[in-house]
């Protein structure tokens, strides 16, 4: 039986539980400090507004983080750090057959996406076990679990990515610090998919034949997916290569 008072106190608390949890719920990041890179493209631009809007606070860098200078100076600035998002990206050089590929090209991809990941997480992850929590979201790329012909540099970079966020999410998971990575690919965005080239019936066409949903991803559905992996609710998820590619790596 409800348990009930003719003062009204059931209501008033039940009224309070309620409001309580439709802030928690609103406000899914409320005072965490959130670092993440390539603010300025990729799944920067739609991650910064929505992971401000549920309360974080955002150090939003844009710099060249290929030496490990510069991803030691950026975690000594952005001080106290309980989300890392890995937005780590670089032109897929698509159409490139192996034996073309050079060895600066090959080793670019790997210097911008596979390095900094391990030198951001180097950084950070001691401060995380310290505390005994924290997150870390990488947007990594579907190309890690499905290859690609003629992308060789690029998905053998990604795939990278995914090995390590499964060995380095294990040993985290020890600290109570969750890393995992979206595998995502047919995600809205002016690099990989111009709006010229979206708008063509071969295009199109590609969509239907590839994606059995037959359309891309908004960047926002992306980064609420990021969002959930940042927040409370992903505890229990460690070490994952998730995919996010509307049924094209299944």
């Amino acid at each position: 039986m409800r348990p009930y008072s003719f003062d009204g106190s059931y209501s008033r608390l039940a009224t309070a539980v309620l409001h309580r949890e439709i802030i928690l719920t609103t406000q899914r990041l409320e005072g965490k400090r959130v670092l993440l890179t390539q603010a300025d493209d990729y799944m920067g631009p739609a991650t910064l507004p929505l992971f401000a809007e549920h309360g974080a606070e955002v150090i939003a860098d844009t710099s060249n983080l290929t030496s490990q200078a510069a991803v030691e100076a950026l975690v000594e600035r952005a001080g106290p750090i309980d989300i890392l998002i890995a937005n780590l990206a670089a032109p897929a050089n698509t159409g490139i057959e192996a034996t073309d590929l050079s060895d600066e090209d090959f080793a670019t991809m790997f210097e911008v996406m596979v390095y900094p990941l391990h030198r951001l997480c180097r950084a950070i992850l001691p401060q995380m076990y310290a505390r005994g929590s924290g997150k870390v979201v990488v947007y990594g790329s579907a190309t890690g679990l499905k290859a690609m012909a003629r992308t060789s540099a690029y998905t053998a970079a990604r795939t990278a990515q995914v090995g390590y966020v499964r060995a380095t999410g294990l040993e985290a998971a020890r600290h109570n610090v969750q890393i995992n990575l979206i595998a995502q690919n047919y995600v809205e965005n002016p690099e990989y998919y111009p709006p010229e080239l979206v708008s063509t019936e071969r295009f199109q066409n590609h969509l239907q034949r590839n994606v059995p949903l037959g359309r891309l991803a908004t960047a926002r559905e992306d980064a609420l997916f990021a969002l959930f992996l940042a927040s409370q609710d992903s505890d229990f998820f460690v070490g994952q290569a998730i995919p996010f590619s509307g049924g094209w790596t299944q």
